[in-house]
C-alpha cells in the first residue's frame, strides 16, 4: 500500500510519515520544498514537490498513491480552496481513501480555527472520493511556546477559565492516521479524537509545575487581554486572536471530547500532558 502524506515537512505530517513507516506502508511524502524533506529521502521515502496551489503538480505526486493524508494547511483565508485541489486531485488520481485532519465537532465550532476545517468537510461530503475525517482535539504541544515563560514566571496565563481541554501529544494523532489509513473499514466515518486526559488550565499549570520542579499557577484573564498579551509577546495579531478565540472555546467545552475514538484507534492511552512538558524542558 501507497500512502501520500500532504505537508511532510511539516510537524504533523512528519510524525505522521514515521508512524505510517512503522505501519509498513510505501510513503509519498508530498512537500513545498524537497530540501525540507532531505531526511525523509535519507529513509527510503519517495520525496515529490507540491504545492496546494498547484493542481498539475498534485496530479504527479498522487500518480500511483493508494491512499492520501490531507493534513489541513497554514494559510489561514485560503484554506478551502487549497484543500479543495487536493481533494479533486485525489479523485483524478482514484485514490480509494484520502483522511482530512480537521478539529472536534467542526459542524457546530464556534472558533475562529474551526471555519475552514468545516468548509472543506462539506467539499468532502460531495466528493467521489471515499474520506474519513480525523477531528483532532488540542496537542499538547501547542502549549510548548509559552511553557518557558511559564516556568520562569511562575504563572500560565490563559483565558480558558474552568473548561477542560481533552489534549494529547501530536504523535499520538499521527500514529492513529497511521493506523486508520493503514486498515480498512474507515470510509465514511467521522472520528471524534481526544486525549484520556480531561484538564482545566490550572491543571496543566500543575503539570508544568510538576514536570519543571518548580511552582506554577494558573492566571485566568478575560479574552481581549489575553489576546493583547500574546500580541504584546510577539505573536501576529491575527493568530493571538486566534488563540484567545481558542481559549474561549475550551471554557465553552468544544475541546473536550469524551468519544474514546483515539484510544480505540490507538489500542492503548494517549500520553499525559506532564510527559510532553517533561521531554520539552529536558
Amino acid at each position: 500500500m501507497t500512502v501520500a502524506v500532504t505537508g511532510a515537512s511539516g510537524q504533523f505530517g512528519r510524525l505522521a510519515v514515521e508512524a505510517l513507516l512503522k505501519e509498513g506502508a510505501d510513503v509519498v511524502a508530498v512537500v513545498r520544498d524537497p530540501a525540507k524533506a532531505a531526511d525523509l529521502a535519507a529513509k527510503g521515502v519517495d520525496v515529490r514537490q507540491a504545492s496546494y496551489d498547484e493542481p498539475e503538480a498534485l496530479d504527479r505526486a498522487f500518480a500511483g498513491v493508494d491512499r492520501v493524508l490531507l493534513v489541513s494547511g497554514t494559510e489561514f483565508g485560503q484554506r478551502v480552496a487549497q484543500h479543495t485541489n487536493v481533494i479533486r486531485a485525489a479523485e483524478r488520481a482514484g485514490v480509494e481513501l484520502l483522511a482530512y485532519i480537521s478539529i472536534p465537532h467542526a459542524e457546530r465550532n464556534p472558533l475562529i480555527l474551526a471555519q475552514e476545517h468545516w468548509g472543506t468537510e462539506q467539499v468532502l461530503a460531495d466528493a467521489s472520493v471515499p474520506n474519513v475525517v480525523l477531528r483532532n482535539s488540542w496537542y499538547w504541544e501547542n502549549y510548548l511556546g509559552g511553557l518557558p515563560h511559564a516556568v520562569e514566571s511562575g504563572v500560565l496565563h490563559g483565558a480558558a477559565g474552568t473548561g477542560r481541554v481533552s489534549g494529547a501529544a501530536r504523535a499520538d494523532y499521527a500514529e492513529a492516521a497511521a493506523k486508520v489509513l493503514t486498515t480498512d473499514g474507515h470510509a465514511g466515518q467521522v472520528y471524534e479524537l481526544g486525549g484520556d486526559e480531561h484538564l482545566t488550565y490550572a491543571d496543566l499549570a500543575q503539570a508544568i509545575s510538576t514536570a519543571a520542579g518548580k511552582p506554577v499557577r494558573y492566571e485566568n484573564l478575560p479574552q481581549a487581554d489575553y489576546a493583547a498579551a500574546l500580541e504584546a509577546a510577539g505573536l501576529p495579531a491575527g493568530y493571538a486572536q486566534a488563540l484567545a478565540d481558542a481559549d474561549s472555546g475550551i471554557a465553552d467545552g468544544i475541546l473536550d471530547v469524551t468519544s474514546g475514538d483515539l484510544q480505540k484507534i490507538l489500542g492503548r492511552p494517549s500520553t499525559q500532558a506532564v510527559e510532553v512538558f517533561r521531554a520539552a524542558l529536558a
